[in-house]
This record gives C-alpha cells, sequence and structure tokens, in this order.
C-alpha cells in the first residue's frame, strides 16, 4: 500500500501528538500522586519520611522504590516539582516504555548509591530529577539523532547548573541521590539505546534467502 507524503506527515503527527499526550497524562499524574502522598505526610506529622532510605539497613532496602516520591516537606517538593515535570515530560516524550524501564534503573542506582554511602535518611525525587538530566543527555551521547542531540544540548543549557549538586556542600542535600541518580541516567541511556549496527553487520553470518 502507498502513502502519499501528505498522510505520512499526518499521521506522524498524531503518533508524535499521541506520545506528547500520554506523556503529559504520566508526569502530572505521578506528580500529583507526589503531593497528594505529602499532604497526607503533613496530616500525619511526617509519618511517611520512614520509608526514606535508611543507609546500609537491610531491611530498609525495599524503600528505594518509595522514597523518590517523597518529600521533607512540601518547600522541598516544590523545589523539586517544575524540573520534574519538565524533564519527566521530555524524557517520557522520547518513549514511554524506555521512560519507565529507565526510572527503574535510575531508582535502582540511585536508591542503592544512596544506601551505601548516605549518613542519614533520604528521600525525595531528586534522584529521578538528576536522573532524568543524565538520561536525555545520554541519549544524546548515546543514540547519535539530531534531535536528541539537540534535546542534550537544550536540558544542559537550561539545567546544567544542577550538576553542583554532585558535589558535597550541604548536609541537608544528599548528594549521593544526585550523583548515583545522574549515574543511573547516563547508564540507563547506553542499556536502553538503540541497534545502530548496519543491516549488513546484523546479518553477518545468517543464511541468505535464495535470490537476496
Amino acid at each position: 500500500m502507498s502513502y502519499t507524503p501528505d498522510r505520512q506527515r499526518s499521521e506522524g503527527l498524531a503518533k508524535h501528538g499521541a506520545r506528547a499526550l500520554s506523556s503529559a497524562v504520566l508526569i502530572l499524574s505521578v506528580t500529583a500522586v507526589m503531593w497528594v502522598l505529602e499532604a497526607f505526610d503533613y496530616t500525619t506529622d511526617g509519618w511517611l519520611d520512614r520509608f526514606g532510605i535508611q543507609p546500609r539497613d537491610v531491611s530498609d532496602l525495599p524503600d528505594i522504590f518509595t522514597a523518590p516520591f517523597l518529600h521533607a516537606g512540601f518547600g522541598h517538593l516544590m523545589a523539586n516539582t517544575i524540573p520534574f515535570l519538565v524533564l519527566g515530560f521530555v524524557a517520557a516524550a522520547r518513549g514511554i516504555a524506555k521512560f519507565l524501564a529507565a526510572s527503574l534503573i535510575i531508582i535502582v542506582v540511585g536508591g542503592l548509591g544512596v544506601w551505601f554511602l548516605s549518613s542519614a535518611n533520604t528521600l525525595g525525587s531528586s534522584i529521578l530529577i538528576f536522573g532524568f538530566f543524565g538520561y536525555l543527555v545520554g541519549r544524546g551521547i548515546f543514540e547519535r539523532r539530531l534531535v536528541d542531540i539537540a534535546i542534550a544540548v537544550a536540558v544542559v543549557a537550561v539545567y546544567g547548573t544542577m550538576l553542583l549538586g554532585v558535589i558535597p556542600s550541604d548536609p541537608r542535600i544528599s548528594w549521593q541521590g544526585h550523583l548515583f541518580g545522574l549515574l543511573g541516567g547516563l547508564l540507563a541511556s547506553w542499556f536502553l539505546r538503540r541497534d545502530t549496527a548496519s543491516p549488513g553487520r546484523r546479518a553477518a553470518g545468517a543464511p541468505q534467502q535464495p535470490g537476496a
């Protein structure tokens, strides 16, 4: 079946529009959940804070999956909301399935880094924010597509100063979460990169079909 350029273009725009809408709904929903959790935490005098990451406590390891969605007060949450929305949306818009896989890698790598090296109960979406930053920059490096390179450059231009957060400075700020979240994002972009080998290289050694 043949397609006219106009039809192909319209179908492509519709596909990108649907992906953008799905990404926006996903990120807004997660953000709304974080605000609901913080409101509940406020009314219960910090009851949810116990689900942060307690360093080197084996029984607390499952909390690496809850800590990125909890915050130490509304001020902490408000500071994280805008970068979470922006970087999360852009990362999800590049492909939701890969975004979810990348988020899992970021949570595990970032959480384990905090668990091993931190000295205090740690919680907050900074692990994911730094992870999304690393993921988007890593895509520009490993995917080598013009759009991903442009996004990586834009992300560094707008949010590059946040890299100062990986330097130990304020004891109230988890540089471990920032650093290992960033590393988790870079690792995710490498693990989830496209197979850029040429069709000829991928087919090397495979039997050819008659007439091929």
